[in-house]
């Protein structure tokens, strides 16, 4: 067997040859073809909604129905770090990536205390 694989890092290296590269393509034709696109049709107003929908759903259920270790997070602490990126989402202007980092280190934080007390 290939050292590679016998390494602890093999689920990486899985994720990203049959999860990442294949939708990748995709990914590309879609920019490509969106480039004629009016953003503020109806259909992509629609299109726009339905994400946004799926996306907090997903947030919702991980936050109140969590599985695996995040079971083990208080309720508490999954709502603060919830509402603390989302208030970084307007405070740091509309930034997604530094809210998440924010409400992440808030989930990290409150899961290293519950766990160290």
């Amino acid at each position: 067997m290939s050292p590679l694989l016998e390494a602890p890092l093999w689920p990486y290296l899985l994720v990203v040859l049959a999860g990442f590269l294949p939708t990748e393509v995709w990914r590309w034709l879609a920019v490509m073809l969106a480039r004629n696109l009016d953003e503020e049709s109806e259909w992509l107003i629609y299109v726009r909604a339905v994400a946004t929908a799926i996306v907090a759903g997903v947030v919702a259920r991980l936050v109140l129905i969590p599985a695996g270790d995040l079971v083990t997070v208080p309720l508490g602490v999954r709502l603060s770090a919830v509402a603390l990126g989302l208030g970084f989402f307007f405070f740091v202007r509309r930034s997604l990536l530094l809210s998440v980092i924010a409400g992440e280190a808030v989930l990290i934080a409150g899961a290293w205390w519950y766990a160290a007390h």
